[in-house]
Protein backbone atom coordinates (compact mmCIF):
# COMPACT_ATOMS: atom_id res chain seq x y z
CA UNK A 1 0.00 0.00 0.00
CA UNK A 2 1.45 3.09 -0.87
CA UNK A 3 1.61 6.25 1.92
CA UNK A 4 1.21 9.65 1.85
CA UNK A 5 1.16 12.35 4.38
CA UNK A 6 -2.01 13.53 5.57
CA UNK A 7 -3.13 16.12 9.01
CA UNK A 8 1.04 15.96 9.57
CA UNK A 9 1.54 12.30 9.78
CA UNK A 10 2.46 8.96 7.78
CA UNK A 11 -0.64 7.40 7.04
CA UNK A 12 -2.11 4.31 4.33
CA UNK A 13 -3.43 5.79 1.24
CA UNK A 14 -6.98 3.99 0.51
CA UNK A 15 -7.40 6.00 -2.43
CA UNK A 16 -6.69 5.38 -6.29
CA UNK A 17 -5.98 7.97 -8.75
CA UNK A 18 -7.73 7.28 -12.20
CA UNK A 19 -5.93 8.82 -14.66
CA UNK A 20 -7.33 8.58 -18.36
CA UNK A 21 -5.44 6.62 -21.29
CA UNK A 22 -5.21 8.15 -25.02
CA UNK A 23 -8.22 5.79 -25.51
CA UNK A 24 -10.48 6.44 -22.46
CA UNK A 25 -13.05 9.38 -22.86
CA UNK A 26 -14.68 11.37 -19.75
CA UNK A 27 -18.05 9.61 -20.53
CA UNK A 28 -16.31 6.17 -21.35
CA UNK A 29 -14.29 5.67 -18.32
CA UNK A 30 -15.27 2.70 -16.38
CA UNK A 31 -14.71 4.36 -12.85
CA UNK A 32 -14.17 1.07 -10.41
CA UNK A 33 -15.63 0.47 -6.97
CA UNK A 34 -13.96 1.89 -3.65
CA UNK A 35 -12.36 4.95 -2.60
CA UNK A 36 -11.42 6.54 -6.34
CA UNK A 37 -10.37 10.32 -7.36
CA UNK A 38 -11.42 10.87 -10.72
CA UNK A 39 -10.39 13.86 -13.24
CA UNK A 40 -12.57 16.58 -13.25
CA UNK A 41 -13.86 15.92 -16.53
CA UNK A 42 -15.11 12.28 -15.66
CA UNK A 43 -16.98 13.85 -12.69
CA UNK A 44 -18.49 16.54 -15.24
CA UNK A 45 -19.38 13.81 -17.69
CA UNK A 46 -20.50 11.40 -15.53
CA UNK A 47 -21.75 13.22 -12.59
CA UNK A 48 -25.73 11.80 -12.02
CA UNK A 49 -24.17 8.40 -11.00
CA UNK A 50 -20.96 9.73 -9.31
CA UNK A 51 -22.57 12.11 -6.92
CA UNK A 52 -24.13 9.35 -5.28
CA UNK A 53 -21.35 7.69 -4.19
CA UNK A 54 -19.58 8.55 -0.91
CA UNK A 55 -16.14 7.06 -2.29
CA UNK A 56 -15.19 9.33 -4.78
CA UNK A 57 -13.21 12.30 -5.03
CA UNK A 58 -12.37 14.69 -7.87
CA UNK A 59 -8.86 16.08 -9.28
CA UNK A 60 -7.97 19.12 -10.63
CA UNK A 61 -5.51 19.54 -13.70
CA UNK A 62 -3.56 23.14 -13.30
CA UNK A 63 -5.40 24.33 -16.14
CA UNK A 64 -8.86 23.61 -14.53
CA UNK A 65 -11.12 26.19 -12.25
CA UNK A 66 -11.88 25.08 -8.77
CA UNK A 67 -15.00 27.33 -9.14
CA UNK A 68 -16.34 23.94 -11.44
CA UNK A 69 -16.87 22.31 -8.16
CA UNK A 70 -18.38 25.03 -6.18
CA UNK A 71 -21.92 22.95 -6.23
CA UNK A 72 -20.47 19.71 -4.94
CA UNK A 73 -17.81 21.06 -2.38
CA UNK A 74 -20.25 19.42 0.44
CA UNK A 75 -20.68 16.13 -0.97
CA UNK A 76 -16.65 15.44 -1.72
CA UNK A 77 -14.62 13.80 0.47
CA UNK A 78 -11.13 14.52 -0.75
CA UNK A 79 -10.44 17.15 -3.68
CA UNK A 80 -7.24 16.75 -5.37
CA UNK A 81 -4.98 18.99 -7.48
CA UNK A 82 -2.48 17.95 -9.81
CA UNK A 83 0.94 19.33 -10.01
CA UNK A 84 2.39 17.82 -13.47
CA UNK A 85 5.56 19.33 -12.90
CA UNK A 86 8.03 21.14 -10.02
CA UNK A 87 7.93 24.10 -11.40
CA UNK A 88 4.19 24.50 -12.20
CA UNK A 89 2.34 26.50 -9.34
CA UNK A 90 -0.96 26.72 -10.62
CA UNK A 91 -2.37 24.47 -8.27
CA UNK A 92 -1.13 27.09 -5.46
CA UNK A 93 -3.79 29.04 -6.75
CA UNK A 94 -6.31 26.78 -7.28
CA UNK A 95 -5.89 25.67 -3.14
CA UNK A 96 -5.81 29.10 -2.48
CA UNK A 97 -9.53 29.65 -4.06
CA UNK A 98 -10.53 26.10 -2.48
CA UNK A 99 -10.20 27.41 0.75
CA UNK A 100 -10.73 31.02 0.51
CA UNK A 101 -13.17 31.34 -1.55
CA UNK A 102 -15.30 28.55 -2.22
CA UNK A 103 -14.58 27.58 1.60
CA UNK A 104 -13.82 23.95 0.77
CA UNK A 105 -12.83 22.08 4.09
CA UNK A 106 -12.70 18.94 3.46
CA UNK A 107 -9.44 16.94 2.80
CA UNK A 108 -6.98 18.95 0.41
CA UNK A 109 -4.84 16.46 -1.52
CA UNK A 110 -1.22 17.35 -3.76
CA UNK A 111 -0.78 15.22 -6.19
CA UNK A 112 1.41 14.45 -9.04
CA UNK A 113 5.41 16.20 -9.24
CA UNK A 114 5.25 16.92 -5.42
CA UNK A 115 7.91 17.13 -3.51
CA UNK A 116 9.77 17.94 -0.03
CA UNK A 117 10.17 21.40 -0.80
CA UNK A 118 7.34 22.21 -1.94
CA UNK A 119 5.16 21.02 1.40
CA UNK A 120 5.69 24.34 3.56
CA UNK A 121 4.14 26.29 0.60
CA UNK A 122 1.33 23.55 -0.14
CA UNK A 123 0.07 23.55 3.74
CA UNK A 124 0.08 27.26 4.00
CA UNK A 125 -2.51 27.28 0.80
CA UNK A 126 -4.99 24.89 2.61
CA UNK A 127 -3.28 21.41 1.35
CA UNK A 128 -3.66 19.00 4.01
CA UNK A 129 -2.80 16.00 2.22
CA UNK A 130 0.22 15.20 0.43
CA UNK A 131 0.81 12.34 -2.14
CA UNK A 132 4.67 12.76 -2.33
CA UNK A 133 6.78 11.21 -5.62
CA UNK A 134 7.13 7.33 -4.85
CA UNK A 135 10.51 7.84 -5.64
CA UNK A 136 11.50 10.28 -2.81
CA UNK A 137 11.39 9.21 0.98
CA UNK A 138 8.26 10.28 2.35
CA UNK A 139 9.76 10.37 6.07
CA UNK A 140 12.42 12.91 4.80
CA UNK A 141 9.57 14.60 2.56
CA UNK A 142 7.41 14.89 6.11
CA UNK A 143 10.05 17.43 7.53
CA UNK A 144 9.40 19.94 5.05
CA UNK A 145 6.07 20.77 6.54
CA UNK A 146 8.24 22.43 9.55
CA UNK A 147 11.09 23.59 7.52
CA UNK A 148 10.49 27.34 8.40
CA UNK A 149 9.70 28.64 12.23
CA UNK A 150 7.72 31.66 10.99
CA UNK A 151 6.10 33.27 8.07
CA UNK A 152 5.62 37.04 6.95
CA UNK A 153 2.87 36.79 4.52
CA UNK A 154 -0.93 36.09 5.46
CA UNK A 155 -2.22 33.29 3.21
CA UNK A 156 -5.08 30.32 4.71
CA UNK A 157 -3.02 29.11 7.39
CA UNK A 158 -2.10 32.40 9.00
CA UNK A 159 -4.69 35.34 7.96
CA UNK A 160 -2.26 38.65 9.43
CA UNK A 161 1.36 39.59 8.10
CA UNK A 162 3.86 39.23 10.86
CA UNK A 163 4.67 42.81 11.34
CA UNK A 164 0.51 42.84 12.65
CA UNK A 165 1.78 39.61 15.36
CA UNK A 166 4.95 41.14 16.69
CA UNK A 167 4.93 43.45 19.48
CA UNK A 168 7.56 45.89 18.93
CA UNK A 169 8.23 48.57 21.97
CA UNK A 170 8.08 52.16 21.39
CA UNK A 171 11.46 53.71 19.70
CA UNK A 172 12.57 50.04 18.15
CA UNK A 173 14.54 50.61 15.02
CA UNK A 174 12.52 49.44 12.31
Amino acid sequence: MREIIKDRQVVTDHWTVLRLTEEQTAESAQVPDGAVIVPLAVWKAQHATLSTRSDVGVWIASSERAEELKNDLNSLPLIAVDFPKFSDGRGYSIAYNLRGKLKFTGELRAIGDVLRDQLFYMQRVGFNSFATRPDRDIHEALKGLTDFSESYQTSIDQKAPLFRRVERSAGAVT
